[in-house]
């Protein structure tokens, strides 16, 4: 794919097509790089009738030139790739182009990906090979996959890496009356009061900062302030706070405002210290909350808020208002959730989830729940309304185990079940694994549903893990244990290390590296011991039986390796 700019385009292309070509390409250089790559907009191009060469497997492509490749980005080639781009996939649909899927989700759960060409969508998640020739293999992943063929490329003479990037102009106005005042004024050329309809001429083209002293620009009241079709916006009709008069001069205020982002990207600072008048924040309130401990966004985040808030708080360092140089310290992308068909929600496709609905039926703790226990946090899950059953099932149970109480001591298993659980919902909190501690509060539960009355103080505990969760039962729970107070007040559960020590472990035993069973132990029995017991077990012992064993590998409650011959 070349852009219409690229020199070769024209060049490269047959006397059939070479008049088309050049065609698109005039009409192509009058419309703005920013028009041009609108991921919005309906994708067009023509065909050069020439091909090039894939230098993996030596197969033929089509070279077309399309407008949004764009000649100052990169080379102002691309290799197109239908399947796993979406502006490509949408200009391979709409000029009937090839569209092969060799990447697919690393289960390849729903996927067909033998099919010739797909026209649902383009699946540009990370994954893995499904469809390969030399040198990748299929379950490859993604990742690697690329720096595999880069290197095979570059050892072929084909080729070599490069990192380029790409950066777009901010367009920093909006013509609406919501938004920070842009703090610039212009002269005004004007034999009248332009405030009461002289003719006048605004010098756009003579810019003037406002001066620190009068800053902030505050916005004028306005009882109409809808978009109309005044191009200077809403705030232009609001004439005696954007006009006025200096030295016997009039001036124009900039009637556009800042855009959501003005604000946006450094509301983290703002947020230290929201009710300091005199300055953005005190240093005090920098010194004890900054630099953020954890950023989490998609990846459209990534490219947008992240991005800019970046280069905001470069700014303000390099101009000495803040100490770091980056804002953020850890950053994770949360997982998309795709339709129950395993591909992008979308309206058009019919596959899009309304909370609303899942709200009315199930609760709102029964959706937060879910979306916690579809998987980890940072992977691309397909929804499954089926699974809301469960996760309410799993909420029904905590109301019945955590309303049949009684204050009774509990018993040595479920002491140790509950610290282990405390333990590990704690553990999993801090590093983003809900999934996992809402496996395990799970486990309790049905533990504790097989009494016959739940201690109170496990009960008790309980309501406190399972409230970050799922907020509205806690609280509920909370109040018919009798507590007056929200549950927001009350510390985290702490734990006994001693009680969270299994005194017996299970662990696999491995012959000659593959898996031939389990057995049970004590947390510090020997080498000698494991192997003993090994030896003892009927699924084991016919995979060691008249064969030696040179070596033992054991790791303390871990693992057994026996290697035989």
């Amino acid at each position: 794919m070349l852009a219409p700019e690229h020199a070769l385009a024209e060049k490269i292309s047959t006397p059939a097509h070479r008049a088309a070509v050049k065609a698109y390409a005039d009409e192509a250089n009058s419309k703005s790089d920013i028009i041009r790559s609108d991921a919005t907009r309906e994708k067009t191009g023509v065909p050069t009738g020439a091909f090039a060469v894939n230098p993996l497997n030596g197969d033929e492509l089509p070279i077309w030139v399309a407008d949004y490749v764009i000649g100052s980005y990169g080379t102002g080639a691309v290799m197109a790739v239908p399947a796993h781009d979406e502006r490509d996939h949408a200009f391979a649909v709409k000029y009937g182009l090839p569209i092969v899927q060799v990447v697919a989700q690393k289960d390849g759960a729903k996927i067909d990906v033998e099919k010739a060409a797909f026209t649902d969508d383009a699946f540009v998640y990370e994954g893995a090979i499904a469809k390969s020739r030399a040198p990748l293999t299929k379950a490859t992943s993604s990742e690697e996959a690329r720096r595999i063929v880069t290197d095979f490329l570059a050892k072929e003479g084909k080729g070599s890496s490069q990192i380029t990037y790409k950066l777009r102009d901010w367009v920093f106005s909006r013509q609406r009356y919501w938004g920070e005042p842009i703090p610039v004024y212009f002269p005004v050329e004007t034999q009248g009061d332009p405030r009461k309809d002289a003719e006048y001429n605004i010098r756009y083209d003579q810019p003037i900062a406002v001066e620190d002293s009068e800053l902030p620009v505050l916005l004028p009241d306005l009882e109409d302030f809808k978009p109309g079709n005044d191009p200077a916006g809403p705030l232009a009709r609001a004439k005696d706070w954007r006009f006025f008069q200096r030295d016997g001069k009039w001036f124009a205020r900039e009637t556009n405002t800042m855009p959501q982002w003005a604000g946006s990207c450094w509301y983290y600072l703002r947020f230290l210290d929201p009710k300091n008048d005199e300055e953005g924040w005190s240093q005090k309130a920098y010194d004890d909350w900054m630099p953020v401990d954890l950023y989490i966004g998609g990846n459209e985040h990534a490219v947008l808020h992240l991005l800019y808030a970046r280069f905001w708080h470069k700014v303000l360092f390099d101009l000495g208002y803040v100490k770091h140089e980056e804002p953020f310290t850890r950053l994770v992308h949360q997982g998309l959730i795709l339709g129950e068909d395993s591909q992008k929600m979308s309206k058009s496709r019919g596959n899009v989830v309304n909370p609303d609905d899942v709200v009315k039926k199930n609760g709102a703790d029964a959706l937060r729940l879910y979306e916690m226990f579809m998987g980890p946090l940072e992977a691309v899950k397909p929804w499954q309304t089926s699974g809301i059953e469960g996760v309410r099932r799993f909420l029904d149970r905590v109301w019945n185990a955590c309303t049949n109480v009684a204050d009774v001591p509990p018993d040595d298993e479920t002491t140790r079940l509950l610290h282990k659980t405390i333990q590990k919902v704690g553990s999993d909190i801090e590093n983003l694994r809900f999934n996992t501690a809402i496996s395990q509060m799970m486990i309790l539960v049905k533990h504790v549903g097989q009494l016959e009355v739940t201690p109170r103080a496990v009960a008790e505990a309980f309501v406190l893990i399972v409230s970050p969760f799922a907020p509205h039962i806690g609280e509920e729970l909370w109040q018919k244990l009798g507590h007056e107070k929200s549950l927001a007040y009350e510390p985290w559960p702490s734990f006994d290390p001693a009680l969270v020590k299994d005194d017996v472990v299970e662990i696999g035993v491995q012959v000659n590296g593959k898996m031939r069973g389990t057995i049970s132990l004590t947390v510090d029995a020997d080498e000698s011991r494991a192997r003993a017991l090994a030896l003892e077990d009927e699924k084991i012992a016919p995979h060691v039986a008249g064969k030696s064993i040179v070596k033992v590998i054991y790791v303390r409650g871990k693992i057994l390796n026996l290697i035989v011959k």
